[in-house]
């Protein structure tokens, strides 16, 4: 996570030049103050105070309302500190059902009834790009850390790219008990997140109500747009004939519903108001897909769900030079799409775009914190009480019932010691949202010398803890529980640069994540690079 404590990025259209203005409209924006400690913060990506709070946009174009908001006290809750690895109050971490529930489940009907949808099975058999497995030309590790057991290199294009900054992971271990999406061929299966970090047109006419950019801008470069948070789908697979094995992949843009100003169904990008612009918004740190359902992070508020039964297809012969027919509105009137045009989504004059994407996944449903958020805006630093932050997801099948775990990226300071916390929920429980679900099983502080936990997975009552370093090697930290305390087990091991979120593969004893830096980074070495990477997980138990 480039990280802020906050994570970032999101869009958004506009209803005239709606390419992306509408998202920018839709912020808000806060910034509680804060007394920065004695502790110094590494350097870390942070919202531009020169960026003045967007319009607060009507209320048919809001996403999903934002947490309570309170202001954080000077001192940000070192009374509440248990210290490392202490215990935390559970309490703190219970979601309570989004308050667009109803109305989300509503329009996404309405975009069902006019877009094809597919399976995910028919997505798997459209994979479009190669990931190149055991790759030696992109190297995060360096000689400063032990290599992988298994590593993936994504297309050059997605490798460099300043636009998509890779996350968070998961896949099918995660999803089902046997492993499988509905038959032997649904093994092996990675999913991925990256949000849009790059908008170079923003702000240059000056005026945020007229959008991020300018038309010219537009077709110059359509990176102008600033297109939230896409979830890419991967899967291994062997030849039956060769016994040579591939990965292929493909991105899926993730959406949220709304009504057009012409009383039309529609969809946008995921934007979230965490900041004074739109990209400083949601940005997927954390992903969990279990059953049907796809469980993102949103930072300050809690987490944003997805159907893997409602994927949106806006080419179904496979053809982007066809302009597909589409279904109608309520307006009766006949649509069509395009997925060659990247620099719109929604419907525009009836015609269907996607960013240039294929396949669109719209949000369903969202859980919020219940307790106030007052973690200060833009800052890496935490409270120590109230609601935490949605920094990173995972899933721990080992316990009965199966849990999803949620936890924070902090780094301490001296009013705010907190290194971050982390908890852990029925995810059984999320399905239903139909009342609150408290945190269950435990919730603690993280036992870390300094924070920066960027993602963090639990087995058989181990807590495995990616811990990020700047632009330098990462360490993966282990920890276990004794008596209730998180306690950390032998020497942080050296990773990637930019280790991201954690993912356990049960079939195969991995321990996959990702890395998020481009070569391309600011202050990045040569060794800045973005590759899936997997460690036997007997490999991790066993080092020193």
């Amino acid at each position: 996570m480039t990280h802020l404590p906050l994570q970032k990025r999101s869009k958004g259209t506009k209803a005239t030049s709606r390419t992306r203005t509408r998202g920018a409209r839709l912020t808000a924006c806060l910034a509680a103050a804060m007394v920065l400690g004695a502790l110094s913060v590494p350097v870390q990506a942070q919202e531009n105070p020169a960026h003045p709070p967007d319009p607060v946009p009507p209320l048919s174009q809001q996403q999903d309302p934002r947490a309570t908001e309170a202001t954080a006290p000077p001192a940000l809750g070192p009374q509440a500190w248990t210290g490392p690895g202490g215990q935390a109050d559970p309490a703190d971490h219970t979601l309570t059902p989004g308050a667009q529930n109803a109305a989300t489940a509503e329009k996404v009907a309405r975009l069902d009834a006019v877009l094809p949808k597919q399976s995910l099975t028919n997505l798997l058999g459209n994979l479009n790009r190669t990931a190149e497995i055991g790759c030696t030309n992109r190297d995060p590790f360096g000689p400063a850390a032990p290599q992988p057991d298994v590593k993936y290199c994504l297309q050059n294009d997605d490798s460099v790219t300043k636009e998509w900054i890779p996350q968070s992971m998961t896949g099918v271990s995660d999803a089902k008990d046997n492993e499988a999406w509905g038959s032997d061929a649904g093994r092996n299966i990675h999913l991925f997140s990256a949000y849009d970090d790059y908008d170079p047109g923003r702000n240059n006419s000056g005026d945020n109500q007229i959008g991020d950019c300018t038309p010219a801008e537009l077709e110059a470069d359509d990176a102008c747009n600033q297109k939230g948070v896409r979830v890419t789908f991967s899967q291994k697979k062997v030849d039956p004939v060769t016994g040579v094995e591939s990965v292929k992949y493909r991105h899926v843009l993730l959406a949220w519903t709304y009504v057009n100003t012409a009383k039309n169904i529609s969809f946008d990008g995921l934007n979230s108001g965490e900041g004074p612009t739109i990209q400083n918004g949601i940005h997927a740190g954390g992903m969990v897909w279990y059953g049907n359902y796809l469980y993102v992070a949103d930072t300050r508020n809690g987490m944003r769900v997805f159907d893997m039964r409602m994927i949106m297809d806006l080419d179904p012969d496979n053809d982007v030079t066809t302009r597909d027919p589409m279904g109608t509105d309520l307006d009766g009137t006949p649509t069509t799409s395009n997925t060659q045009d990247k620099t719109k989504a929604g419907r525009h004059n009836n015609v269907w775009y996607s960013f240039g994407y294929r396949y669109v996944m719209p949000q369903v449903a969202a859980w919020k914190f219940k307790a106030p958020q007052s973690n200060p805006a833009g800052q890496s630093h935490c409270v120590s009480t109230g609601a935490p932050k949605a920094s990173y997801l995972s899933l721990d099948r080992s316990t009965v019932p199966d849990r999803l775990i949620m936890g924070e990226y902090c780094y301490p300071n001296a009013d705010s010691p907190s290194t971050g916390r982390i908890a852990s929920y029925p995810v059984a429980a999320l399905e239903s949202r139909t009342a609150d679900v408290p945190a269950q099983g435990w919730s603690n502080y993280l036992p870390l010398p300094r924070g920066g936990a960027q993602g963090a997975v639990a087995q058989n009552n181990k807590l495995y803890v990616n811990v990020s370093n700047n632009k330098n090697n990462g360490r993966l930290y282990r920890a276990a529980w004794n008596n209730g305390v998180l306690e950390t087990i032998g020497a942080p091991i050296p990773t990637a640069v930019g280790p991201e979120d954690l993912y356990i593969e049960r079939g195969t004893g991995r321990l996959w994540s990702i890395s998020e830096h481009a070569p391309s980074a600011t202050g990045c070495t040569a060794i800045c690079q973005r590759v899936l990477y997997g460690h036997k997980l007997s490999w991790v138990d066993a080092q020193p």
